[in-house]
């Protein structure tokens, strides 16, 4: 197939979008219908698929139009991708020569070298336009002769993102593509300047979409092959549709029913539905009301799931100078809640949600005693026997228009950041882990990403465990797995059912209670015939449900 357009994936990473792979950004899609509606027949790659084969440009020199779509605003290590640098957007801008060239995406509000780092505008010279305001609506205008600023305007991105949903069988990793899907934009807090560092508050007070438009895009990337799904594109799930209330809106439960009871009726075989930002503080105000909103996700979502929570700091002080959304308290109260409502165990063990925790380290009012009072956080998160998915520690980006670009302590406490980094992964980590994926937990359709003598896969969902297994496993097979052991952020499995005439020493020995010597005893009398042969040399360390002869 011949394409006359072709978007360039820099991928995306903000406080509230994502689209690193597996997961496509809802930008791709709407700028696909987009192009689409203007009668260009659109083509998709991505950064990592350039740096790979550099020829693939070829396609995109011979076409009428190239859209760059690229920005992060929240700095994290990946494994599926790597988000497009400053220097490879102006490097292909300039070596393209004959398309009309845009470029879009957050990107615009500046980009920097990671965590630590200063953000800077980039002017873009080499592109013909630089698309501002809402991208998909700044291209239309481009194409109908405006200028390059789009107004944000729903009933357009409905339209747009289905028409754009059949792109998805492009994407290098297709069917195995998480969509990040848009339920609104915007933040409440922006009434009152919303988190000192946070660049959602420049998309203004929030707008929410109609379950409506959200079902017509589920259901069209549905008939496209996508079974995998995150409500990730907003600021606080739990106040969509909700009309004023201020800073933290009460939730409305019903509307909560209803987007994910819709979600499932139109994509009846879905294998992913997860969530992502919920503000604790919202929880914390509104008990009752998020109490019966979360059990309406945890009834229609994919267990595994996870509540992002921006906790930001356990320091006082550091919350009012950075107006951020929650006290200590309050988060502690609303992990009790999320632990409450969703902590339930499916079949293979996993908790259906929990929630997950973000700190920024170098805003403004930091001192040594900031770090000392979110280690005594998160250990009494472990005191109370909380379930905590995982804790995300950054150093935070300034974006010129934030109050943390002129204000913020980056590099004054660089040798403090990195030991509560390092506390946390082996004080608070692996403790954790423990409690939430305990030996004999079930990890089905892990997909492996890395091959190697110990080869590492992650399922879909937000924010997957990344699970070793002490073998070579080709990348891309699709394995299930059991948990025998853990690391600091990860776990290791060996694949389910345990097969054990086939697992090499490497393998056995990790089963709990297995060991060295034994696995050698194990390897010596092989093959074995039944589960009670076994069982004379194992004893019953390996249950039987787990073996697979």
């Amino acid at each position: 197939m011949s394409y006359n357009s072709f978007i360039i994936d820099g991928y995306v990473d903000e406080p509230a979008c994502f689209g690193v792979p597996p997961y496509i950004s809802p930008y791709v899609r709407y700028v696909a219908g987009v192009c689409k509606e203007h009668g260009y027949n659109p083509g998709y790659m991505n950064i990592d698929q350039i740096r790979e084969n550099p020829a693939l440009l070829q396609s995109a020199e011979r076409s009428d139009l190239i859209v760059f779509i690229s920005g992060v605003t929240v700095p994290g290590k990946y494994i599926g991708g790597r988000p497009a640098t400053g220097t490879e957007i102006m490097q292909i801008g300039a070596s393209l020569r004959s398309p009309l060239k845009c470029i879009g995406g957050p990107v615009v509000f500046g980009s920097g070298g990671g965590g630590g780092c200063t953000a800077v505008k980039e002017s873009f010279s080499v592109y013909d336009h630089v698309l501002q305001g809402e991208i998909a609506s700044a291209l239309d205008s481009v194409l109908l002769g405006g200028s390059p600023f789009g107004e944000f305007d729903y009933s357009k991105i409905d339209r747009w993102s289905v028409l754009g949903s059949d792109i998805i069988p492009q994407h290098p990793a297709f069917p195995n593509v998480m969509c990040e899907l848009e339920t609104a934009r915007g933040c409440s807090r922006a009434v009152t300047g919303g988190c000192s560092f946070c660049t959602e508050a420049f998309y203004g007070l929030p707008k929410h979409r109609a379950a409506c438009g959200i079902h017509a895009e589920v259901s069209a990337l549905y008939k496209a092959g996508a079974r995998h799904f995150r409500l990730g594109r907003q600021p606080d799930l739990l106040t969509y549709g909700t009309k004023g209330g201020g800073e933290f809106p009460v939730p409305n439960p019903q509307i909560i029913e209803e987007l994910f009871s819709g979600i499932r009726k139109v994509a009846p075989e879905l294998k992913t539905l997860h969530i992502d930002n919920i503000n604790p503080g919202t929880i914390a105000r509104h008990e009752d009301e998020s109490k019966e909103a979360l059990s309406s996700i945890v009834r229609w979502h994919t267990s595994g799931d996870l509540a992002a929570f921006g906790l930001e700091s356990a320091d006082p002080l550091v919350i009012r100078e950075n107006n951020l959304k929650a006290q200590p308290d309050d988060v502690l109260r609303a992990i009790e809640i999320v632990n409450e409502v969703g902590g339930v165990r499916d079949e293979n063990g996993i908790p259906h949600l929990l929630p997950g925790l973000n700190f920024v380290l170098g805003l403004s009012g930091e001192s040594e005693k900031t770090y000392d009072l979110n280690e005594s956080f998160l250990r009494d998160v472990l005191k109370r026997d909380l379930l905590v998915r995982r804790v995300n520690i950054r150093q935070v980006m300034p974006f010129e228009g934030t109050k943390a670009y002129e204000e913020n302590t980056i590099g004054k406490y660089e040798k403090r950041f990195r030991q509560f980094k390092e506390w946390v992964r082996n004080e608070f980590d692996l403790p954790m882990l423990k409690r939430v994926f305990p030996a004999g937990t079930v990890l089905s359709d892990l997909i492996i990403e890395v091959e190697g003598q110990t080869s590492f896969g992650r399922q879909l969902g937000s924010y997957p465990i990344l699970a070793g297994m002490p073998l070579q496993i080709p990348k891309g097979s699709i394995i299930d797995a059991v948990v025998c052991d853990w690391g600091f952020r990860s776990v290791t499995a060996i694949p389910y059912p345990v097969k054990i005439n086939e697992l090499p020493a490497s393998a056995i020995k990790k089963i709990p209670g297995i060991g060295k010597k034994k696995a050698v005893k194990i390897i010596a009398k092989r093959p074995f015939q039944s589960y009670e042969e076994l069982k004379k040399v194992a004893e019953d360390v390996i249950p039987e449900k787990y073996i697979g002869f």
